[in-house]
């Protein structure tokens, strides 16, 4: 495996470049958070830019939602660009590059040279008349007002000559060649003046000094024409590192059109996950820590981090119709709930239980926080785990739940009395509650689950529910009797 780190004397950069036509997909979110490990653990600097220069694509909703996710991840970046406003440096590196001879104008009209032919695949790579043209030429029909497409002049050999092959190393997928003579005359400016990705990309990369990009291994074959850009610019190239793509259960590519909000970050977001969580998920498709943990901490990814780990095989985000979300995602985002301190939590649930249509006060919400966390998978399973604690009648339930196993309607009735009166005299706390309830079930000649049961459903509207005791105290003395009464009215006509 080469090495990761880049033996350039300048200082380690790294960029994350979307292009704002979309939702923020999960695959990008991948890229940004491991190009944000590898700065951090290498102390570097990442640094954020809209690649925006699509226009007829590009949409203010997309960059909203770009910001969104990127900011609920919790990563921090230290610089800022927009490729729009920087249009000026690209049309100078462009005509920089042509001045040296490296590029053409192609008069064409547009897709007209897409049915030229010159090699024996029949696929184009070059239109001879216009790459042939003498400068004056050119200069002249440019002079003149046509338009045109200013194009790479990619070295090509003759017929019996020697072929020039391209090089690069990536830290993933190791040494890459591709003759010269099968990359195409690609384009940097468009008829209409506007950069193309490959020219406005490594402008602003050897601009804002970029020393290695980390990015999806979609682009493994573009490189090819970036280091011929960068030749061209007299830059030296980054280093590349391409990441496995992200891939459906059924192996295609994850995709915004086929596979919909299951690949946008703010699905996660709105589900319920813990922006560590979903990190920590992200970070285990395709890159494997040397420990072999999964459970990890944004420190611990950070300390560990390496592009040593990446994998080059496709990675797996496992999902279906019933359940939208991968198992691994789900669990790891129950392991950091409970990892994460009872005010964090707290904090976490309150929007959840507001769109519930809760009066959730903070000092209730943060009683209640860690009664259900070993209940919930994600914090949008709260308000269903929590209901009763709020809702100011509880949802109907089988009056059959509060009968006891091995008992009988006429024994629940009678723990509800008796809890009734117990609870009217005794102190509303864990202990004093706990006492009084066990002393309560010897009285009645039970063990602690069939006294306990009749209760629980009564307060809770259910029989699996957090500790019975902390329960109680945090719903208070008056709904609990309020609840227990309204039990034994449910319980009647079983009688």
């Amino acid at each position: 495996m080469p090495e990761t780190t880049s033996s350039f004397d300048r200082p380690l950069r790294v960029r994350f470049a979307p292009s704002p036509t979309g939702f923020l997909h999960v695959g990008s979110a991948r890229t940004f958070i491991l190009n944000w490990l590898f700065a951090r653990h290498n102390g570097g600097d990442l640094v954020l830019r809209l690649d925006d220069t699509d226009v007829e694509r590009n949409t203010d909703a997309s960059v909203q939602s770009i910001f969104e996710g990127l900011k609920w991840l919790g990563l921090n970046w230290d610089e800022e660009y927009k490729q729009s406003e920087r249009l000026q440096l690209h049309r100078e590196k462009a005509e920089e590059i042509f001045a040296k001879g490296f590029a053409y104008r192609d008069f064409t009209p547009a897709h007209a040279g897409d049915e030229k032919t010159s090699s024996a695949q029949g696929a184009w790579l070059f239109n001879p008349g216009m790459r042939e043209m003498s400068r004056e030429e050119s200069d002249r029909r440019a002079a003149a007002g046509e338009p045109f497409a200013l194009r790479y002049r990619v070295p090509r050999s003759p017929d019996s000559g020697v072929a020039r092959m391209l090089h690069f190393n990536d830290s993933v997928y190791g040494a890459q060649s591709k003759l010269a003579n099968e990359v195409e005359d690609f384009a940097l400016l468009r008829s209409d003046g506007m950069p193309t990705y490959h020219l406005a990309s490594c402008a602003d990369d050897a601009d804002l000094r970029i020393s290695h990009i980390i990015r999806g291994q979609d682009h493994l074959t573009n490189t090819f024409k970036h280091i011929l850009i960068f030749e061209a610019l007299g830059a030296e190239p980054p280093q590349f590192a391409h990441l496995p793509l992200l891939v459906a259960p059924d192996g295609t590519k994850l995709s915004k059109r086929k596979h919909g909000a299951v690949v946008s970050v703010t699905t996660y977001r709105d589900a319920g996950f813990l922006p560590s969580a979903f990190v920590n998920f992200l970070c285990l498709l395709g890159w494997s820590p040397k420990n072999d943990l999964e459970f990890l901490s944004i420190d611990e990814l950070t300390a560990l981090f390496t592009l040593e780990g990446v994998n080059r095989a496709n990675a797996v985000i496992n999902f279906s119709d019933a359940d939208p979300f991968d198992p691994k995602a789900v669990w790891l985002n129950a392991e950091h709930i409970r990892a994460l301190p009872v005010d964090q939590l707290s904090e976490c649930l309150a929007p959840f239980f507001k769109q519930a249509g809760f009066n959730a006060s903070p000092e209730k919400t943060l009683a209640v926080a860690p009664l259900i966390r070993e209940r919930i998978k994600l914090l949008g399973d709260a308000p269903a785990a929590a209901d009763f604690f709020f809702l100011p009648e509880l949802a109907p339930y089988d009056p059959a739940e509060l009968i006891p196993q091995k008992g009988d309607a006429a024994l629940a009735m009678r723990v509800l009395k008796l809890a009734q009166e117990v609870l009217a005299t005794t102190a509303f706390d864990h202990d004093s509650l706990d006492a009084a309830l066990r002393a309560a079930a010897a009285q009645l000649g039970l063990k602690a689950g069939p006294m306990f049961q009749p209760i629980r459903v009564a307060v809770c509207g259910r029989k699996n529910a957090p500790p019975l005791f902390e329960t109680m105290v945090v719903l208070g003395r008056d709904v609990c009797l309020d609840r227990i009464r309204k039990a034994e009215a449910n319980l009647q006509p079983l009688l």
